[in-house]
């Protein structure tokens, strides 16, 4: 998955695993999914979840995010991580493969799981694919919002 590795993270960022004190994040748990990855994975992986990637299909956001600009979100997220214009090229492409991943692992550890077996037949099944239709289709908007000036 890395070409580098430039650090270890934490890489589950689900807002299950982020600890919130007075509605702000403090701190991180559950670092099973630990391991050296690169910083462009880190952002991605924290995108599926905050952007949010994983909900992009309006069938499948909250009523809070039901009108989200997406592309706004994850330009705000690049400007603040201060991200260069190479890495920003890279993350949209980035951003479906790691769709893929993400949906095709998810259905491979669903037969071999009962946990995400679970999970898979809870919604996942049925959330990645169209996850992951949404990042390809919004990936040339994601990735053109990505090269305008902040």
């Amino acid at each position: 998955m890395t070409e580098r590795t430039e650090l270890v993270s934490h890489r589950d960022y689900a807002t299950g695993n982020v600890v919130f004190r007075d509605g702000l994040p403090v701190a991180l748990i559950d670092f099973d999914l630990a391991r050296p990855t690169t910083r462009l994975y880190d952002v991605v992986n924290a995108l599926w979840f905050w952007a949010p990637f994983k909900w992009g299909d309006p069938r499948d956001r909250a009523p809070a995010l039901a009108d989200a600009d997406i592309p706004h979100r994850v330009a705000v997220f690049a400007d603040a991580y201060g991200m260069t214009a190479a890495e920003r090229a890279e993350l949209a492409p980035l951003a479906v493969d790691v769709a893929r991943r993400y949906h095709e692992d998810s259905r491979a550890s669903a037969e071999l799981d009962p946990v995400w077996r679970k999970a898979w037949e809870d919604g996942g099944r049925d959330v990645l694919p169209r996850a992951e239709a949404w990042v390809r289709e919004m990936g040339p908007a994601i990735a053109d919002r990505l090269s305008q000036p902040g």
